[in-house]
């Protein structure tokens, strides 16, 4: 045709913390295919751990729109920046020092928020998550959102809200039900306990993982969790939970001896664009959205009450939480939680002083 329709509304742009790039698309023998490539999005903000300002949202959006309209993109890969982290969620700097108390920012920060979830579930494309780092809180909930996650082994998967004055309803809450059943999301979205990647492949919400540490050469095992499958003295499969003790030192020490090589990982993202460029294209986007409806009409059904709560616990919990991450000393960023009980069992109203008070301070002791 001489003449195609442009359908983006906004093509996407160079855009601060984040990068849009097409690589070839790859036969199966490594050939690249003339023509056709995937789409790589990157989150770019290695020192913040690939954190999400309000910028890097309206990147992320945008670059999903440009993927999923581009006519010679097979799939989308959304990724990390470094070894790191894929994501952590929102950038804890500006919620602290720009949204929190100011819930009418935050209301419109959130409406930005849900639609970058929404461009991930609207894609026309397949969208692979690269896991290259720790996925945790929004990071988390944007990964779910993806179609697939690769992983390296060394990552963690979590949720973080009640720890720092949220709760997980920017997608956690509705997807983690319906990817690992209730109890599992019960535990992850209120105990923010981190997942291993081996934990999060035999749960569900990883479809695989590769070694990323190399010791002397060769690939190895994550060496801080439990890799072999086998049943404690309850009957429970064990895999990939934490070492303790003398196992736990051992394996750290492993570590220090490795560096990160993620060439696994992207051989594996690598495979799987291959695989989905030798389908039916329309075929393959119609399967894509009926296998999407789950999540997305979970997402549908509360995204807009939960961004006004949202909004709201900026004035209480949220303010606290994240100003006590962002002010905090390096290892005590989360308030006296018995104490803020104590005083609200007393009946005693938030309060400015009373969330000056429970920021932690150099030298004091939080829960």
């Amino acid at each position: 045709m001489s003449h195609l329709v442009d359908h983006d509304v906004v093509a996407f742009e160079p855009t601060p913390g984040v990068i849009y790039e097409k690589r070839p698309a790859r036969r199966a023998d490594g050939r690249v295919v003339p023509g056709l490539f995937n789409a790589w999005i990157w989150l770019d903000n290695p020192a913040q751990f690939n954190s999400y300002t309000t910028g890097m949202v309206k990147g992320v959006i945008r670059a999903f729109r440009t993927a999923s309209h581009a006519r010679d993109v097979v799939a989308v890969v959304f990724t990390g920046v470094g070894d790191k982290a894929f994501c952590t969620g929102g950038n804890t700097k500006e919620y602290a020092e720009y949204y929190a108390g100011n819930p009418q920012e935050y209301r419109q920060y959130m409406r930005l928020f849900n639609d970058m979830v929404s461009s991930i579930l609207a894609c026309d494309k397949p969208v692979i998550a690269r896991v290259n780092g720790m996925r945790i809180g929004g990071g988390q909930e944007i990964g779910m959102a993806c179609d697939f996650t690769l992983s390296q082994d060394l990552a963690r998967f979590g949720q973080a809200g009640p720890k720092h004055g949220s709760a997980a309803i920017g997608g956690a809450t509705d997807f983690l039900p319906l990817m690992v059943g209730a109890e599992r999301a019960m535990e992850s979205g209120t105990l923010c306990e981190p997942w291993s990647a081996h934990k999060a492949y035999r749960l569900g919400i990883v479809l695989d993982i590769v070694p990323a540490l190399k010791v002397d050469g060769a690939f190895v095992a994550n060496p801080l969790v439990e890799t072999k499958r086998y049943l404690d003295e309850y009957g429970r499969i064990i895999h990939g939970e934490p070492l303790t003790g003398e196992a736990l030192a051992e394996g750290k020490a492993v570590l220090a001896r490795g560096t990160v090589d993620l060439s696994l990982l992207d051989a594996k993202v690598e495979a799987l664009c291959t695989k989905l460029m030798t389908t039916f294209p329309e075929c393959l986007t119609k399967s894509f959205e009926e296998l999407r409806k789950p999540k997305i009409d979970a997402w549908n059904r509360n995204k807009e009450n939960s961004r006004a709560w949202l909004a709201l616990n900026m004035m209480a919990e949220a303010r606290t939480g994240f100003r006590a991450f962002n002010e905090g000393p390096k290892n005590e960023r989360e308030i006296d939680f018995v104490a803020l009980r104590q005083r609200l069992a007393q009946g005693e109203p938030w309060t400015e002083a009373m969330i000056e008070e429970l920021i932690p301070k150099p030298g004091s002791h939080a829960a």
